[in-house]
């Protein structure tokens, strides 16, 4: 990915190397902080809603986050935000144009005249990933911390798989799971065959589209690898539900690219892509 707005500056002797990742979606929020030098989680926390809130309720949920941790009181040297929603399209690179971005978004969800759209160029794959960010999320993070980065969840996401596990020449399924959401990706090698991202209430529906897309390209649920990651367990009834349509499926713990160490029981269970944008 290449990316935007990055905060260079501090003077070399008033930085302290602590990075700040926040990631948000109607669905939770989460956040961690890491030592840049020592490649150590410092701290982190997460907030699971028990509904989908709209953008204005979570940016309150964000406040009290932000508060309860004392993070506008405390410099950061780099800080990222990361949008988690259905709110994208990929696009070919060789297609792309910057003034053509509400087009790429119109056939896969409803554009208000009010959203601000932007991108994510994916190194080494060719492609651009068109989304809408939640824009009263950016304006907050950048009244306290000035400027920052931000990615869409499924750019780090595609970049960090693809990047950590090309070697696997043969089709591989990944699902990255979250309350209410799950991103699937499929690869052979460094080729993305597919990637998209499901809203789902009941374990019937997460079948249902894990299912599906393996029935679209046309991978054999016998013998395609479904690898299954965040949160989610083998004793979960989404685990369950889907062990007996799918042959070869397992809960798998990804590498974080930047090899962080964790050192806290609890750091185990943070976002993937938010270690991944660290």
């Amino acid at each position: 990915m290449t990316k935007k707005k990055i905060n260079n500056g501090l003077d070399i002797a008033d930085k302290n190397f602590e990075k700040l990742s926040i990631q948000v979606s109607l669905n939770g929020l989460s956040f961690c902080v890491a030592d840049a030098v020592s490649q150590r989680i410092l701290y982190s926390d997460k907030k699971v809603f028990s509904e989908e809130l709209n953008p204005i309720t979570v940016l309150k949920e964000l406040k009290e986050l932000v508060q309860k941790q004392d993070l506008a009181n405390k410099a950061f040297d780099e800080v990222v935000v990361i949008h988690r929603n259905t709110l994208f399209a990929l696009v070919p690179k060789p297609l792309f144009q910057v003034n053509e971005l509400s087009n790429y978004l119109k056939f896969n969800t409803k554009v208000l005249p009010t959203d601000t759209l932007e991108y994510d160029e994916i190194k080494n794959q060719d492609m651009v990933n068109v989304y809408v960010p939640y824009t009263n999320i950016n304006n907050y993070i950048y009244d306290l911390f000035g400027e920052f980065s931000f990615f869409h969840n499924g750019s780090i996401l595609v970049q960090s798989l693809l990047n950590s596990y090309s070697k696997n020449k043969e089709d591989v399924c990944y699902v990255n799971v979250g309350k209410g959401q799950m991103d699937i990706m499929v690869s052979s090698g460094k080729n993305l065959k597919l990637y998209n991202s499901f809203l789902y209430e009941t374990k019937e529906d997460f079948a249902y589209y894990l299912l599906f897309v393996l029935e679209q390209l046309e991978l054999d649920t016998e013998t395609v690898p479904v690898k299954l990651f965040g949160s989610i367990s083998e004793d979960d009834e989404l685990f369950q539900l889907c062990y007996t349509y799918v042959q070869n499926i397992a809960i798998f713990a990804p590498n974080a690219t930047h090899h962080l160490e964790l050192g806290e029981p609890g750091d185990e269970s943070i976002d993937f892509t938010i270690l991944n944008s660290l």
